[in-house]
């Protein structure tokens, strides 16, 4: 499954703008890692697209993500990103014990956060947002409240990359597809 079949297949779930752009930012990020780490960038991408197809129809723990996994065989979706999507949620009980879930797990939650910082700034746009800016804003527990910072610096020490340079190649990956993420704001494209 490529990009595009991906993209259809959330498409079709998923009407939230602000969901769809959520998948988008952790594809993004997935990509960025993807190329760091010298491996498939396409299959990286489309496990970070994919992984919350389904939580529009499938809102609750009890459901989600394990109700989508039935969705996506039924589509011809490989058990290998099945299951790595099953990784991302804790529940579940598939384990996080290939680098590539464990980069889902780091990116899924911080790009909400990072998406947020973004949004208040005087640009809203994530051109010229910087990680020391998120670090500002992260100790400010009622900023952001529904994000989960212990998980975050928990998936971020289990991917092996601090925190802080975390976030910021969260926020590099993310520049890349400011247009698609509604995170131009009112800079120019950089």
């Amino acid at each position: 499954m490529n990009h595009t079949e991906a993209l259809a297949l959330v498409r079709e779930y998923v009407k939230n703008e602000g969901l769809v752009r959520h998948m988008l930012s952790v594809e993004a990020a997935m990509r960025f890692y993807a190329e760091k780490f010298a491996e498939d960038v396409e299959l990286w991408g489309t496990i970070g697209l994919l992984h919350d197809f389904d939580w529009e129809i499938h809102p609750t723990l009890e459901q989600h993500p394990q109700a989508g996994s039935a969705l996506l065989r039924a589509r011809g979706v490989s058990e290998e990103i099945i299951q790595d999507i099953l990784s991302h949620a804790d529940h579940t009980g598939v384990p996080r014990d290939t680098l590539r879930r464990k980069t889902l797990a780091a990116c899924d939650e911080v790009t909400g956060l990072v998406t947020a910082v973004a949004l208040v700034r005087p640009s809203k746009s994530i051109y010229d947002l910087e990680a020391s800016s998120v670090k500002k804003k992260w100790k400010d527990k009622a900023f952001a409240a529904g994000t989960d910072r212990s998980e975050m610096e928990h998936a971020a020490q289990e991917l092996g990359v601090e925190l802080w340079e975390h976030v910021g190649n969260v926020i590099v990956a993310m520049r890349r597809h400011a247009p698609e993420l509604g995170l131009v704001g009112n800079l120019p494209q950089a």
